[in-house]
């Protein structure tokens, strides 16, 4: 599993480009104010940051308690992308609508278009960063012999 360090260098490098990315290119993208955007952004972020960390964390425990293993198949990186992203999407919904003054049927489908976009960032930058900073076996074994014999992590 990968140390409390490298889960905040991933984190906040996630959310550094994404938080570029809506500002300057979603926004132009759909027609909306960039600075009503990055601020918008900014708060996602921040709340997608602790939900992040925490999504992360609780993702690789349960795989290394089902499987035995941290190391994600496509099929697995589909599925962790998809489950992190709806449950950002109830959190950001109402929250859209009221800082961007759009009805909640509006917000749905620019959340929704964020959600394809950010799929596929997530899983772009989960690959990448997997390739940039792999997880080496034996800290994957330690790991999960600390797990064994840990009983309330």
């Amino acid at each position: 599993m990968r140390t409390t360090l490298d889960r905040i260098r991933h984190t906040i490098g996630f959310e550094v480009i994404a938080l570029l990315l809506i500002t300057f290119v979603v926004s132009h993208l759909v027609g909306l104010d960039p600075t009503r955007m990055g601020a918008m952004g900014l708060g996602f972020s921040i709340i997608a940051t602790g939900w992040n960390y925490a999504y992360n964390l609780m993702f690789d425990k349960a795989m290394l308690k089902r499987f035995g293993t941290v190391v994600k198949t496509t099929k697995i990186r589909i599925i962790h992308a998809m489950i992190f992203e709806l449950c950002l999407l109830v959190i950001t919904l109402p929250i859209m609508a009221w800082w961007l003054n759009m009805s909640l049927v509006d917000a749905l489908i620019l959340d929704l278009g964020m959600v394809v976009f950010f799929l596929f960032y997530a899983y772009g930058y989960n690959l990448a960063y997997d390739k940039l900073f792999p997880i080496h076996q034996s800290e994957v074994t330690e790991t999960s012999s600390d797990a064994q014999q840990c009983t309330n992590c």
